[in-house]
């Protein structure tokens, strides 16, 4: 990979390179601070925090396979690669990261281990709240910016990149586990009650239960396939619209194939008096303004119908 390369890489995944290197100093922290102070919840707080690094990992591995081009096993390529990764990272946050973070709760309800000196705690989870704040304000700075006008919610549901908004609900998750986490190691030293600081550890497990059942479904729709925002659809409806030798555009289909690839197949009323020969001239060049007015179109399948036989959809508004 040359340098120029490496950089655009670098910047285009800079959420993804800087929760990596955040989680695994993090993971670090609380694996030592749990083996000195015996916290139950500092100890589900570096498995999480391991199980994020791995996410990314996978996130970045997934990128890196989605750009393979297309081949006569995979014709429209290995964009949706990403989103098998990403079913895969909601997996794992749910079966590993809330599943150790339940049990280890739970084994620590049963047989509390002494308190120890909690400072050190405290310590470790200062830093790692500042490092996930500062890989949280990196991913809600780099969302925001491509969300536009939309809510965020409504930016979550439309976006086909889930790099972003994973790693969005990871490091929300990550700063309300490290506030569960400081909860308890307080709670359980001021009470003198080492089994709160296990109840915090089930109140961990559950919020990233939570969360990977949110990003197990928005995976699994990107996986199964969805259509492109209707901004776009809209588009490519005007530019049929404005051409004479179409009498109706009886549907636009699309479905994404990539983050930023999408397949689209429309079927068109065409002119009756319309000669074949210039029909396949007048198709071409139809194909070459769609995708001169949306880059994002990287298939086109324009079939000729007439109304009276074809499945009509409504122009989007």
């Amino acid at each position: 990979m040359e340098k120029a390369e490496r950089v655009s890489h670098f910047r285009e995944n800079i959420v993804l390179y800087g929760a990596l290197l955040a989680n695994i100093g993090i993971a670090v922290a609380k694996f030592v601070a749990s083996a000195f102070t015996g916290s139950s919840s500092m100890l589900t707080e570096g498995v999480h925090s391991l199980v994020d690094s791995g996410n990314q990992v996978l996130l970045l591995y997934g990128q890196a396979k989605a750009k393979k081009p297309s081949d006569t096993v995979h014709p429209f390529g290995y964009g949706r690669e990403l989103y098998f990764w990403a079913f895969v990272v909601a997996i794992l946050i749910f079966a590993v990261g809330a599943g150790v973070s339940v049990y280890e709760g739970w084994v620590h309800i049963g047989k509390p281990e002494p308190l120890r000196d909690p400072y050190m705690n405290y310590a470790v989870l200062a830093v790692a709240f500042l490092l996930e704040g500062t890989s949280w304000t990196i991913a809600v700075r780099e969302f925001g910016r491509k969300r536009g006008s939309s809510s965020w919610w409504q930016s979550i549901r439309r976006s086909k990149d889930p790099a972003g908004f994973i790693v969005l609900f990871e490091d929300s998750a990550a700063l309300v586990g490290l506030l569960f986490a400081a909860i308890g190691v307080w709670a359980s030293h001021h009470y003198g009650n080492p089994r709160l600081d296990g109840i915090a550890s089930i109140a961990i497990g559950l919020v990233l239960g939570g969360v990977a059942i949110l990003l197990a479904r928005e995976a699994k729709g990107l996986l199964i396939g969805e259509s492109a925002d209707g901004t776009l659809i809209g588009t490519v409806w005007r530019l049929l619209d404005g051409r004479p030798e179409i009498t109706a555009v009886n549907h636009i289909r699309t479905i994404h194939t990539a983050p930023d690839a999408v397949f689209v197949a429309i079927s068109a009323d065409f002119a009756d008096d319309l000669p074949m020969g210039q029909a396949e001239s007048l198709i071409e060049e139809m194909e070459s303004a769609m995708k001169q007015a949306v880059p994002e179109l990287t298939s086109i399948y324009i079939r000729p119908e007439k109304r009276e036989n074809a499945v009509v959809q409504s122009r989007p508004t």
